[in-house]
């Protein structure tokens, strides 16, 4: 596995419980975004390009998906 390059660490959101259905998101060298599971750390991360990871931001704040 391919080793990613941060530009900074890895977060997750304020409104985070302790139930541990949360994803914790890091800055990639170059814009993109890492996402991973919060309960597992060490397990696969998704990297999404700039402008990915701008499109689903942009399609949340229109309400695009179902927020129930």
């Amino acid at each position: 596995m391919r080793r990613i390059e941060l530009a900074t660490p890895f977060k997750k959101s304020s409104y985070s419980q302790q139930g541990g259905e949360c994803v914790e998101v890091a800055s990639l060298q170059g814009g993109g975004r890492a996402v991973r599971d919060s309960k597992d750390v060490d397990g696969p991360t998704l990297q999404f390009r700039p402008e990915a990871w701008q499109a689903f931001i942009s399609s949340l704040h229109i309400r695009e998906f179902p927020m129930d």
